[in-house]
């Protein structure tokens, strides 16, 4: 009985101890968001003294965050599409086929992984710069596609990986029982395996659309003003003269906004395709 009420104590703690560690922060950035610029200049104030919603408009005239917003949607969501669409038709391939090279194919793709991202940096730059010069006109280096495309190669390993675990665990006597009835091999896919694999593709979709959407590295180097995301463009916030810091607050919590509505709609899916596709 004292090592259960023990351990609900410690656990109670830690939970508080993680919640004002979260909190906190989310707390200090919503309340200077509410704040004049001098007032978050100055000495520090847990609640504000002139509550006002000004930043919230000042954002948007400050940098262009409107054009910003939607180079990120488009981007983010166009490879998040691509992502998914690639990575089902692969790993049902690599789930239902044996074909020579599988294993090296599927060994390869998981390889990928170990390996930081900014190795890909300078590659892709003179790939993209190269294939620019030999068209005579820019169509990969910064441009929305050349982005949608750099991001692919980091959400493809990781998704084809996980969707192919998740398909393993799909009976193979559904699909032999669409082919008897006469369905073709991608109409067993698209009729059968996909709807039972819903919470994995949706868990990919996720994952590939939140590593579009916070990325900085690439989109620092691949992008210009014309097509720059939001990761960049909030940057911006900070001048020679000057950094308005309430609406750096004010941005960033616009920003989080579709990813964290996103998450709250499809967290139980995220959590269940996680949860299959990654022990196989």
């Amino acid at each position: 009985m004292r090592e259960q009420f023990s351990f609900r104590l410690f656990r109670w703690i830690m939970l508080i101890v993680l919640a004002v560690f979260v909190l906190v922060p989310l707390y200090v950035m919503l309340t200077s968001s509410l704040k004049p610029l001098q007032d978050v200049q100055g000495d520090f104030q847990w609640w504000p003294t002139h509550l006002t919603f000004q930043p919230f408009i000042d954002i948007w005239n400050t940098i262009p965050l409107a054009l910003y917003f939607g180079n990120s949607l488009i981007v983010s969501f166009s490879a998040t599409f691509a992502s998914v669409i690639i990575a089902v038709f692969a790993s049902y391939a690599i789930s239902r086929y044996r074909f020579r090279g599988r294993a090296a194919f599927s060994g390869i793709i998981l390889a990928t992984q170990m390996f930081p991202g900014v190795l890909f940096l300078l590659p892709l730059f003179l790939i993209f710069v190269n294939i620019d010069k030999t068209l005579g006109f820019t169509f990969l280096y910064q441009t929305q596609l050349g982005l949608i495309v750099t991001y692919l190669t980091f959400t493809l390993p990781f998704s084809i990986w996980m969707l192919a675990n998740y398909m393993d665990a799909i009976p193979r006597e559904l699909d032999e029982a669409a082919r008897v009835d006469g369905t073709s091999a991608v109409g067993a896919l698209l009729r059968i395996i996909v709807p039972a694999a819903r919470p994995g593709i949706i868990a990919v979709a996720v994952y590939s659309f939140m590593t579009a959407w916070g990325e900085i590295l690439f989109a620092s180097q691949m992008t210009n003003s014309a097509t720059r995301t939001l990761s960049i463009g909030l940057q911006n916030y900070s001048t020679e003269t000057n950094v308005y810091w309430n609406q750096i607050m004010a941005a960033s919590l616009v920003v989080s906004i579709p990813v964290v509505i996103g998450f709250l709609f499809l967290q139980k899916y995220l959590v269940a395709g996680l949860t299959a596709g990654a022990v196989k």
